[in-house]
């Protein structure tokens, strides 16, 4: 027996009934996560106090909080101690009348401290090719080794910073914006803007070995590492960590202040413990932690630029390099005919 239209309509309407009343149970619609004294920003001083409230009256039996997804705690308090910058997902996993649900909140984490100030004084100049668009700077003993971008201009050299002269020089292909560069396990790494790759060569002959790819970040800019770890910035407020032997970007810090968000993150050097961060088009360097990205100093290059020659191409600081001298650093940027040696003052 073939069953009837008005059967199988009557069958269809029940069936669409039960599946627009399962789309009501949306976990958002019936909890929401609760923060005592809430506030628009928090830092890694906060304990958050967290409760649940049931919108429409079911039985909480059971939650459990994480952040970032991290591993699940059932107290009801979260330390944000460890938390890194920039907006971070407090996720709730709940057990209501039987039935498990997973809501979310984004919180906003900013510096706990003011950024120390710093200034600088000029200590030395050196020659420096003005012809030199800089984009990363690196010393490794004695050597400076330096990327340039322009496309049809982007080179990596091997230079003596004292004397300025270029000991050895390779030209990137014209379609490739050379970027910064790090040097790590007898490697340099070089970077491009927004080719989406990145080179590979040999420290001591400067031949290209090999190639890279940015697997979620969607530019170049500047590199550096730890020793372990590569860091790279990408023009925005992320700084992200690549594996060393396979070069995938990992995980990513956001760069704040006490205040706001620092973008444009540019040519990078790691010095002592933390990360050095020209910020693009500005007289700055970011002294940033490594592990949160919170500022913990800022040092006001401003004055420099107008130490060198000036002409129709100079354009913004730009390239950082370290030595181990303490307090002090050498820097350059795009087109300079010098390349300053400068000490770090806090103010």
């Amino acid at each position: 027996m073939k069953p009837t239209l008005k059967f199988l309509t009557f069958t269809f309407l029940v069936v669409l009934f039960m599946a627009c009343d399962n789309s009501t149970e949306n976990a958002n619609d019936l909890f929401s996560i609760e923060i005592k004294d809430e506030k628009t920003t928090f830092t890694q001083k906060d304990v958050l106090s967290l409760s649940i409230s049931s919108k429409k009256g079911k039985t909480v039996e059971k939650v459990e909080y994480s952040l970032d997804n991290a591993e699940k705690s059932s107290e009801n308090t979260l330390s944000l101690s460890n938390a890194k910058m920039g907006l971070r997902t407090l996720k709730a996993y709940i057990t209501a009348d039987g039935k498990n649900y997973e809501i979310s909140k984004t919180i906003k984490l900013v510096a706990s401290e003011t950024p120390k100030l710093y200034t600088y004084k000029i200590l030395e100049s050196y020659p420096h090719d003005m012809k030199a668009y800089t984009q990363g700077l690196e010393f490794e003993n004695d050597t400076l080794y330096e990327s340039t971008g322009q496309r049809g201009r982007s080179s990596l050299r091997k230079t003596d910073y004292k004397t300025g002269n270029v000991l050895q020089k390779i030209e990137l292909e014209n379609q490739y914006f050379g970027e910064g560069i790090t040097i790590l396990n007898n490697k340099i790494y070089q970077l491009t803007w927004q080719e989406n790759t990145g080179f590979i060569y040999n420290l001591n002959t400067l031949e290209k070995t090999g190639t890279f790819v940015y697997d979620r970040s969607k530019e170049g800019w500047g590199l550096c590492n730890n020793g372990t770890t590569i860091f790279k910035s990408d023009g925005t407020e992320k700084i992200w960590t690549l594996n060393s032997n396979t070069l995938a970007e990992e995980d990513y810090i956001e760069i704040y202040t006490h205040k706001s968000v620092i973008d444009n993150v540019n040519e990078l050097e790691w010095v002592e413990g933390k990360i050095y961060a020209n910020v693009y088009q500005k007289d700055a360097i970011a002294i940033v932690n490594p592990k949160s990205g919170a500022v913990e100093g800022v040092i006001n290059l401003k004055g420099l630029q107008g130490e060198v020659t000036q002409h129709t191409t100079l354009d913004v600081l730009n390239g950082i390099a370290y030595k181990g001298e303490p307090n002090i650093l050498y820097v350059t940027g795009k087109n300079w005919d010098k390349l300053f040696k400068i000490e770090i003052i806090e103010k």
